[in-house]
């Protein structure tokens, strides 16, 4: 599951936990690439006081000045760099969102978020990016088919369907995984060579296709939008999936309810 954030920190720290000025040194090597939508280079800052306007916010700090906040010895922020470094064009294109949302929010005077906003905050933190070009295990995914796509079809997913972490509280939680760890995916149609490269050619070429899809202010209207994804049935993310009977464990591997011809995935 952290082969993503490896490419480009494959244990740089030794048994140490890395100082903001590590983490730092990590960003500048990535040179250009990491950088706000504006171009600013990313500067990792302590955590500041409870903003008191927009400017201070967390994402307009990161979108106006290329500020990053980060607390040391934490996992989540840690994470978070980690996440910049593999996919840093998406990560810059969810910021620029995430700043025009409040934007507008503080423009239209609206006490409260928006659907959007809840949508992107929940990529950001528990996303998955999904890279398939092949419809029928694409299809199983959005119709929550899930011992027909992890166990039936098993043999094809290596080189037909790739998952990668993408949120920094996913990974977190995959510290610890627990039953019931649970993803949002967005998919990504891709070539039927792309799941088989090596990784980090997969990773660039995801990361620019991911930042497209996030740019369109069309997308991630609403937290529907995104997949489901119960990351522990993906193959070789948890050993007890080696067994069939493990995804018939109907709490996690939740079926659809069926209205016809229109399969509906459960939501409570």
């Amino acid at each position: 599951m952290f082969d993503p954030l490896r490419v480009h920190a494959p244990a740089a720290f030794g048994d140490d936990w890395p100082s903001p000025a590590d983490l730092q040194r990590l960003l500048e090597q990535r040179g250009p690439r990491v950088r706000n939508a504006s171009g600013t280079p990313l500067r990792l800052v302590a955590q500041g006081r409870r903003p008191r306007t927009l400017e201070e916010r967390y994402e307009a700090r990161m979108f106006l000045r290329g500020e990053l906040q980060v607390r040391e010895r934490n996992w989540h922020d840690l994470l978070n760099v980690l996440v910049w470094l593999a996919f840093p064009r998406a990560k810059a294109a969810l910021n620029a969102r995430h700043y025009a949302a409040l934007a507008a929010q503080r423009a239209a005077r609206a006490p409260n978020r928006g659907p959007a906003q809840d949508a992107l905050t929940l990529f950001d933190e528990g996303g998955v990016i999904v890279t398939s070009g092949d419809d029928e295990l694409i299809d199983c995914l959005r119709g929550w088919r899930w011992k027909e796509l992890f166990w039936a079809r098993r043999a094809r997913l290596p080189a037909r369907m790739r998952f990668h972490l993408f949120g920094h509280a996913l990974y977190e939680k995959a510290l610890q995984p627990f039953i019931g760890i649970t993803g949002r995916g967005i998919v990504i149609k891709a070539g039927a060579g792309l799941p088989g490269a090596p990784l980090a050619e997969q990773l660039a070429v995801l990361d620019a296709a991911l930042a497209a899809h996030l740019s369109d202010p069309a997308t991630l209207a609403a937290t529907r939008e995104l997949e489901v994804v119960p990351v522990l049935g993906v193959p070789g993310w948890c050993r007890d999936n080696e067994r069939e009977a493990y995804y018939d464990n109907t709490d996690y591997f939740r079926p659809a309810r069926t209205r016809g011809d229109e399969v509906t995935p459960k939501t409570s």
